[in-house]
């Protein structure tokens, strides 16, 4: 890992770059948009390597997916499901409706779920089941209606995930041509509203592409965590997380800030030891040697490094970890304390692991119930509330000169 000082860190671009869409991605999103499922059967084929008939999981595949699952493996994702659900059940008992009245007119929000939302589930280098679970659980709670999970070469642990989750059509579809699939429709998949979930720089540029035909959470990059720890804190806690990062793409940001420069070489040491024992290795050796031990002088140079990167995961081994944690801000997720591993957070603790990256935890936050409802407004102007209304209204089109919005007003006097 480098070591480098705060001064150091706040030159570094820690936000996200918007590429342009490739052109190979609209190549595929126009194809599929115009030849459907063969489009489809034919890039599964190109890019991941397998043909199939029938691109949706039938009720047969499901029943012997559950078969094939190790029974402590299908409890622990149970376990999972139940904490995932408790946490997005909570979020959707704070969400209620509105209504007011001014000048007796009658005026609100009601809230109404999306009816039709697709999930993206990782299955090229790792079959991300857990991502099933984070996807479709809060849609469930929600109240969506027709679940869609799209997952490609789809493993039986991420049917069984999807299943158990409430998914209504389970596809052994993946990439940029799901995406694709999802938001423009084919003969076998019929097109959503909203699409969900992480996937590589390709799904991610798909998304983008698509956005506008369907709504999608947020634009998303590489993977990352930042832990600010001090003296307190446990090496060997802090290198199981960064590898923990690490381990997932070769671009992952494994990055700490310390407090104590006594802190760098144990870090480094551990993070070597550590390395070589995991099964991982050879991913997260790479993006391991592209992280940061940040070195600053005090806490304040930490939050202020912190909210300028405002990190995908956000680890605070720091003494005073929960009174302190109200002066962070921008961050996806929150881990408080040297026991709060992001590892919980990704698994099994009850909140999403589907978080904003590079920066855009500024302004965005990670995937949720909120993500699956819509607050349309309504009205209900009386006639007694009429003239004051009319008077208004007909004044400030005629301002704008908007004759017909003037009209419109006018004609109910």
């Amino acid at each position: 890992m480098n070591f480098i000082n705060f001064e150091e860190a706040k030159k570094i671009k820690w936000d996200m770059e918007i590429e342009k869409v490739p052109e190979n991605i609209i190549e595929i999103i126009d194809r599929v948009k115009k030849e459907g499922d063969s489009a489809v059967r034919f890039y599964s084929q190109k890019y991941d390597k397998y043909e199939r008939i029938n691109l949706r999981v039938s009720d047969e595949e499901i029943k012997r997916a559950y078969e094939q699952v190790n029974p402590e493996t299908l409890e622990k994702i149970k376990s999972a499901a139940k904490n995932i659900t408790t946490y997005a059940q909570a979020q959707m008992n704070l969400i209620k409706g509105m209504n007011i009245e001014i000048d007796g007119t009658k005026l609100g929000y009601k809230i109404l779920p999306i009816k039709r939302v697709g999930c993206c589930i990782p299955g090229a280098s790792y079959p991300l089941f857990s991502s099933a679970l984070m996807s479709v659980i809060p849609a469930k709670i929600a109240g969506v209606k027709e679940i869609v999970v799209c997952s490609p070469k789809i493993k039986p642990v991420t049917i069984v995930a999807a299943h158990l989750a409430g998914a209504d059509e389970i596809y052994d579809v993946g990439g940029v041509h799901a995406v694709a699939a999802m938001a423009y429709g084919t003969e076998s998949i019929k097109c959503v509203n909203k699409i969900v979930g992480p996937g590589s720089e390709f799904v991610t540029a798909a998304k983008k592409q698509v956005y506008g035909k369907v709504g999608i959470d947020f634009i998303a990059g590489p993977s990352e965590v930042l832990i600010i720890a001090d003296e307190t804190a446990n090496p060997r806690y802090i290198a199981a997380d960064l590898l923990a990062q690490a381990e997932h793409a070769e671009g992952a940001r494994a990055n700490v800030i310390i407090l104590s420069n006594n802190l760098e070489q144990k870090i480094q040491e551990e993070v070597e030891k550590q390395l070589n024992n995991l099964k991982t290795k050879e991913i997260a050796e790479e993006s391991i040697r592209k992280g940061n031990i940040i070195l600053v002088d005090n806490l304040e140079q930490a939050i202020e490094l912190s909210e300028l990167i405002a990190p995908e995961h956000l680890e605070l081994q720091i003494k005073d970890a929960e009174k302190n944690a109200d002066r962070f801000t921008n961050y996806g997720s929150l881990f408080i304390g040297e026991y709060s591993a992001e590892v919980f957070g990704d698994y099994c603790s009850g909140t999403n692991h589907i978080l904003p990256t590079g920066g855009s935890a500024k302004y965005t936050s990670g995937v949720s119930v909120f993500d699956f409802i819509k607050k349309p407004t309504y009205q209900i102007v009386r006639k007694q509330s009429l003239p004051k209304l009319i008077d208004v209204a007909s004044k400030l089109a005629e301002a704008e000169g908007l004759y017909g919005h003037k009209n419109a007003a006018d004609i109910r006097r």
